[in-house]
């Protein structure tokens, strides 16, 4: 799986470097690369990829999505990060994109990810590029990501909920877990049914990973992370750990992988990757 995974992200980390962002003036094109190219897991333009593979696609013409899905990522990562959101002045071991650039450029720097993203997607020749488009800015959009993070900023303090915090997670985590699968399962001509288990299975692996992030904030190694951590607990953020305990949230990260690796059942040897990865998922440690 391990080494399955690399591969993956070498093919992502290789595309993201050669795109051109041709006509963005400095410092923008700096500040947009700066934040893209700063590492990370590169999870959802694998999984985009994993995929397409699983549903035998061609996964030369699934890049420019699994790229999309990055810059996405990162434009969301550098306005979660600005005073105004999280004030966070680490991610990934680095300033962030606001400490070296300033707040106004780093804003653009964020939008400038976002449009070229839909840009990227919108020049493939791809016959179903429209429909994995769709799927992406879905998800990143007002019923997905950004639904999750308005309640995520708009409720800190109040107490948490099981019902409410699973409304955060489904937007701000899982949603941009399962349109890699959703995407990548079309881009690879993938039928109907499949669809739907590749649905369920990222809503389910979103779910887990953003609990054992909420986990991790409380319990991680800040120098593994990258990042600074307490600040959920410190600024009343609505967690899974506050809202059912630390045991019971391990119990339902690793109930909801199980439901993820049984999604796939119907991929048979073909989803034994993707099994793997989410089932990975509960040992992370960053």
């Amino acid at each position: 799986m391990k080494n399955t995974l690399a591969q993956y992200k070498q093919q992502v980390e290789a595309a993201l470097e050669a795109l051109p962002m041709e006509g963005a003036p400095e410092p923008l094109r700096s500040a947009m690369r700066y934040s893209l190219l700063s590492g990370g897991k590169r999870l959802r333009g694998c999984l985009l990829l994993a995929a397409c593979d699983m549903a035998g696609g061609n996964v030369a013409d699934a890049l420019p999505f699994a790229c999309a899905l990055e810059m996405i990522h990162a434009y969301s990562l550098i306005h979660d990060d600005l005073p105004a959101m999280d004030n966070d002045t680490v991610r990934r071991g680095k300033p962030t994109n606001h400490v070296v650039y300033g707040e106004a450029v780093a804003i653009l720097a964020g939008d400038g990810l976002l449009t070229h993203a839909v840009e990227v997607m919108a020049a493939s020749c791809h016959p179903m590029a429209f429909r994995a488009l769709g799927e992406i800015v879905g998800a990143a959009g007002v019923r997905g990501m950004l639904a999750g993070q308005t309640l995520d900023v708009t409720l800190e303090g109040t107490r948490p909920d099981v019902e409410t915090v699973q409304r955060i997670h489904k937007g701000k985590t899982a949603a941009l877990l399962t349109a890699p699968l959703t995407a990548g399962l079309i881009l690879g001509g993938a039928g109907e049914k499949e669809i739907q288990a590749g649905r369920e299975y990222g809503y389910h692996l979103g779910m887990a990973f953003q609990i054992v992030d909420d986990l991790l904030d409380l319990e991680g190694d800040p120098a593994l992370m990258g990042k600074t951590l307490g600040k959920d607990l410190e600024e009343g953020k609505i967690t899974w750990p506050a809202a059912v305990g630390i045991e019971q949230a391990r119990k339902d990260a690793a109930w909801h992988v199980d439901q993820a690796v049984k999604a796939l059942d119907c991929f048979e040897k073909k989803a034994e990757f993707l099994q793997a990865l989410a089932v990975s998922t509960l040992n992370r440690v960053q």
